[in-house]
């Protein structure tokens, strides 16, 4: 299991104090790498902090904005000097704003695709240095299904993720030669808190999602654990540039089977 171990590795997560980015730290963790956690908000890092290190992880917290990237470039090289290298990038940072497009305003979709897709190729580049410097490096881009799929509401979002998609693809092609891994993780729909007003039954929303997906339930967070490790670990080294769908298999079938 030597192959899965993050044993001497550190873990920069973007945005990790809640739900998806938090349950992936988490597993990283599990597997022996000490924890980096960004956030824009103090008293979110403050709490998110304070559980890693109660169950027994190393963790440090940095307060910036992923879309800044003088602020983003500062707060890198400082992580660097105090923990000697960055091993593991997990772009997890993002927002959705749930618009019609004939609605959204051009400044809220630019803002989405700042976050999500900008905020991303900054961090990446910024770690990369070092990264091709030693030779050796993981980029796990958090991506979704809307990387592959069209929804209502939700074009600056879908933009950002197919954008980001691509990114992936791009910089694993331009890095691999320098032994730098650049992957990334789709998520279906998971039970978290801020799915939870929706989670109920009668909900049309939550028997949608339930009906849609083959496995029949939304996701645990903790499923994310095992594809962030393993994309992180030397059991990956010669992947790059795929996506992930970890979905309970929704884009494999264009709809649940009927019960016999």
């Amino acid at each position: 299991m030597n192959l899965f171990s993050l044993q001497g590795k550190t873990a920069l997560i973007t945005g990790g104090t809640h739900g998806l980015g938090m349950a992936m730290a988490e597993g990283l963790a599990q597997a022996g790498a000490a924890l980096l956690i960004t956030s824009t908000t103090p008293s979110k890092l403050d709490e998110a902090i304070q559980r890693y290190q109660s169950q027994g992880f190393t963790a440090t917290g940095y307060i910036f904005d992923v879309t800044d990237e003088h602020e983003a470039e500062k707060q890198v090289a400082a992580m660097e000097a105090w923990h000697g290298k960055i091993d593991i990038l997990v772009n997890n940072a993002g927002i959705i704003k749930r618009v019609m497009a004939v609605d959204m305003s051009v400044e809220d979709f630019r803002k989405v695709i700042d976050v999500d897709l900008v905020g991303a190729f900054i961090m990446s580049k910024l770690v990369a240095r070092s990264m091709i410097a030693r030779k050796s490096g993981k980029i796990i881009n958090i991506c979704s299904m809307m990387s592959e799929l069209g929804r209502d509401n939700v074009s600056a979002y879908a933009s950002a993720k197919g954008g980001l998609k691509m990114l992936t693809k791009n910089l694993a092609t331009e890095w691999a030669r320098h032994n730098i891994q650049v992957n990334g993780i789709g998520p279906g729909y998971f039970a978290t808190t801020q799915t939870e007003p929706i989670r109920v039954d009668g909900n049309p929303f939550n028997e949608f999602i339930i009906s849609r997906t083959p496995a029949g339930h939304w996701g645990d967070p903790k499923d994310l654990a095992g594809t962030a490790i393993f994309l992180a670990s030397d059991a990956s080294k010669f992947i790059n540039g795929q996506i992930i769908y970890v979905d309970g298999g929704i884009l494999a079938t264009i709809g649940k089977p009927a019960n016999e």
